[in-house]
């Protein structure tokens, strides 16, 4: 089984993907992955981060016939059209801020991020592709790594009731604007 574990940076991806990695699943961090094969197409100054060419990635990944469940680890993870599950991490966009800050990003770079979780880009992304039958959104805010791993882990075996994580039920449409006309 192939699982995207995806979300915006900052919302607990590789930390989860790592706790995960430990109880014996094949992880796999794209953009590592497109670093190390070159599948790199530039670089975007502006976001400082490398463009990835995902149909290269795309596909490897089926050339190499993966076996077993692997988890794939990037904010990218969910344009692996040939996903069985999609998981989102979400994080209410306050504390992602902060996240992002104490990692040191420029403020422009924390503000694209911040709002393209308010606004649900990638929910959203990942729903277009993979329709909402293979998609989860887990809410990381309030809960230890240990936790969402806990809740990732039982998403893919099935152990945990599914309906609570379907897409929709969070909301962070709030943060976009605040009282006083700010972000």
């Amino acid at each position: 089984m192939i699982i995207s574990l995806t979300g915006t940076p900052g919302v607990g991806k590789s930390s989860v993907a790592g706790i995960l990695e430990k109880k014996n699943y094949r992880v796999i961090n794209l953009v590592k992955l497109a670093i190390d094969k070159n599948f790199i197409l530039g670089y975007d100054d502006k976001r400082e981060s490398h463009i990835v060419d995902m149909d290269k990635m795309k596909k490897y990944l089926k050339e190499v016939k993966i076996e077993g469940d692997v988890i794939l680890d990037s904010h990218l993870s969910h344009y692996v059209d040939f996903s069985d599950v999609v998981i989102v991490l979400r994080c209410r966009p306050d504390v992602l801020e902060k996240r992002l800050k104490e990692k040191g990003w420029k403020r422009g770079k924390i503000k694209e991020n911040v709002e393209a979780e308010a606004l649900d880009v990638i929910l959203s992304e990942a729903v277009e592709i993979h329709g909402m039958r293979k998609v989860f959104e887990v809410d990381t805010t309030d809960k230890s790594v240990e936790e969402v791993a806990e809740i990732v882990e039982g998403l893919i075996r099935g152990k945990v009731g599914k309906e609570i994580y379907r897409p929709g039920k969070i909301d962070w449409s709030e943060y976009l604007v605040m009282d006083d006309g700010t972000r």
